[in-house]
């Protein structure tokens, strides 16, 4: 019997970045993009309507950023897993994110060799964050206290 896909919202106020997001997992037959949105307000929106099983979502967007978003998301449909997918390194705000409600952090510069992964440990209910953060952490120590949590 074959297995139900895994339907995902991608948001970015980037459409090239969206696009890249795409190809990046095309050779996932078990993965299916079912939306695109560009801002926090749309994000909330498309997620009550399209009910996917994760979203990958940035935090630096337009109206409403990706934290207030993922709060407001986890209310409407709780049973949705949000994977930050964003530029921020800064460790508060790796923090706050996580705080959200968020299973996983992924830096862009790290999506290409981890986005997969990422994906498939937050719906396993496992956290996630990306390599560069826990290798820069072995030198200033806030990330690993994100990990224990």
């Amino acid at each position: 019997m074959p297995v139900a896909p895994i339907r995902s919202l991608v948001v970015d106020d980037f459409a090239p970045w969206r696009h890249a997001v795409r190809s990046l997992l095309k050779g996932h037959l078990e993965f299916q993009i079912v939306g695109e949105a560009a801002d926090g307000l749309e994000a909330v929106q498309k997620a009550e309507e399209l009910h996917p099983d994760v979203i990958l979502l940035d935090i630096g967007l337009p109206g409403l950023n990706g934290i207030e978003a993922a709060k407001r998301i986890h209310q409407l449909v709780p049973d949705t897993t949000i994977l930050f997918l964003t530029l921020s390194n800064d460790a508060s705000l790796v923090q706050a994110a996580l705080d959200s409600i968020a299973k996983g952090y992924v830096l862009k510069v790290d999506a290409g060799s981890e986005l997969w992964s990422a994906i498939e440990a937050v719906l396993q209910g496992k956290r996630y964050v990306s390599s560069s953060l826990v290798l820069a952490d072995r030198f200033q120590g806030s990330v690993s206290q994100i990990l224990l949590n």
